[in-house]
Parts: structure tokens; sequence; C-alpha cells
């Protein structure tokens, strides 16, 4: 029999379909809660080769919800840890593992070299470097978010709007699942329709993913969703640097009260105070922060009062 019978029956998918994924190139971005059933369900599906990104380890309090790890893994890379659980799974799967952060150095090589992306990383600056990335260069960007008991799923880019424009206004503050906490069922149920929408776009199966999102709430039982295929594009979006791109003019702010500025350049700034900072023209404002929100937050007042180049710097990684 097989291995993938029950889907090639399909008439949605048949043999040209299922050749079609073989063929296929899959980047995916995080091996945690989300990463974790999107990259069972695609190397099951047969998807051909998957780059797996992460730069984490395996903890214990990740075992209630990342299924694919062992007991006796705690501690291992998450890339190479997931990579060898996908090749007993489905030995016709070539899994190149990637034990580093994506930042925007290295999102152009690996995202110019997939057929799609998933974004299964937990932080604001990972997903908007992804939908920068891909909405440059054309690939199509399959994103969610979980967390507590709910979640959302979104298939971006690829001539659809971006994350961006989506979710134009970030909150001033956002809860993680180390604060909010979250049930291994929702993300599970989340990471397994991000995993459908992305077969979905690489079979061309219509109506198209591209431009939709589906939301799910377990607290209300209630599935929602709606299309933003018109959603329009910010004008002036503030784009994330790497460590490595920061150039000695640059004038560098630390916006963090809870650390000391990540370097000897950097000047420590309170999100609050940023109005009062009147930088020189031809400066390029570099705003830092753990995981890129109050960056981005930051970045919008102060470009509502400045118009020079302002870019924004997560030091997660």
């Amino acid at each position: 029999m097989n291995r993938y019978a029950r889907q090639s029956i399909l008439p949605e998918i048949g043999a040209v379909g299922q050749a079609h994924l073989a063929n296929a190139h899959v980047l995916v971005v995080g091996a945690g809660g989300l990463g974790v059933p999107v990259l069972q369900y695609l190397a099951g599906a047969g998807v051909g080769r998957i780059t797996l990104v992460d730069g984490d380890h395996v903890a214990v309090h990740n075992l209630h919800r990342q299924p694919l790890y062992r007991q006796d893994q705690i501690g291992q890379p998450k890339a190479q840890a997931a990579a060898d659980a996908l090749a007993g799974l489905n030995p016709e799967v070539r899994v190149d593992a990637c034990r580093e952060w994506l930042d925007p150095a290295n999102a152009p090589a690996l995202v110019g070299a997939a057929d799609l992306v998933c974004d299964c990383a937990d932080t604001f600056a990972a997903s908007l470097i992804l939908s920068d990335t891909c909405l440059s260069l054309g690939k199509p960007l399959v994103t969610a978010s979980a967390l507590a008991l709910s979640g959302y799923a979104a298939a971006c880019c690829a001539g659809a709007p971006s994350l961006r424009a989506i979710f134009p206004d970030l909150p001033a503050r956002a809860a993680t699942c180390a604060s909010a906490g979250v049930m291994g069922p929702v993300v599970g149920a989340i990471g397994a329709l991000q995993a459908q929408m992305a077969l979905s776009v690489l079979l061309g199966l219509t109506p198209s993913a591209l431009g939709q999102l589906v939301s799910l709430d377990t607290r209300s039982w209630h599935m929602g969703g709606f299309r933003f295929g018109t959603a329009p594009e910010p004008d002036r979006p503030l784009p994330f640097i790497a460590r490595s791109q920061i150039r000695a003019d640059d004038l560098l702010i630390d916006l963090r009260s809870e650390a000391a500025p990540f370097c000897a350049a950097a000047r420590h700034i309170p999100p609050e105070r940023i109005t009062r900072l009147a930088p020189p023209a031809a400066a390029r404002v570099v705003l830092a922060c753990a995981t890129g929100l109050r960056a981005h937050n930051a970045g919008q007042t102060l470009q509502s009062q400045w118009p020079g180049r302002i870019a924004l710097l997560a030091l997660t990684d």
C-alpha cells in the first residue's frame, strides 16, 4: 500500500498533486508548539524537503504541548531532535536542521530557497521579518499564533496582503505562553490548521487559502475568520535589522528597563520618553528591545514626529 494512498485518492490531490508535494521545499521557522504539528503533518503528507530553523533546546516545560520530543531529549537542540524524529516518521522526506535563530541577515537566503514558509516562531520580530521577506520575494507565508485557549492561522503574501496589513497596530504589551499559559491541544489544533493551509497553497487548491485568516476559541467553542485580500499595506513599515547590520554611525537606543544597554554605544531610553529624542536629520535610529514589540511601537511613535530613518532590533537573536 502506498504511504500516501489515503490522501492521493482525493480528487484535489491525485498522483500529480502528490508529485508536486514531493518536489516542494518548505521553510519552517520554529520547532515548538506550532512547529511540532506543522512538521509532523508536512512530513506525513510527503513534502519532499523541509528546512527547519530553531536555535532553542528541548526543555521539560515543552513536553505537554510538543509531543514530538521525549523525556530523554531534554537539553538537545530542538532542530536536530525534530529532524531525527521526522526521519523515523517518513524517511522519504529530507529535513535540514538549522540550529540558529532567524534574523534579517539570514532570512533572505532561507526564504528565497523555499517554495513556502511556515511561521511557527513565537516573537513579533520573527513573524514580521518573515512577512517582510516573503512579501519582498513573492513567497507565500502561513503564519499562526496560539495562546491560552485560542489562536489563529493565516496565509499571507505571494499576491495576498502581508502580516503587517492584517495587524497594522500591535498591542502595547503582549502575553506569552510563559506568562499566560497555553493548552496543548489548542496549539496542536492551530498548528494542524496551519499545516492544512500550507498544503492547500502548495497544491493550488481553490478557493485559495491566501488572504484568509481562521480563528479558534475553545473557551467559547467558536470558530471564525475573515478574508483580508483588500487590506492595505502600511505606508512606512519599520524594518528589522540584525546585530551584524548595525552601522558605526547608527544612533542605538535600548528601550529595555530590565537590562543594561546591549552594547557600549547604545543609550538607554524607556519607550515613554522616546518623544524627547531629537536625532540628527541624517542619522538612522535603531530601537532595540527583547522581542521587537516595544521597538515597533516606539518606532511608530517616533515616526509620527520625525521623518528620518528608523530600524528595529530584537535582542533575542
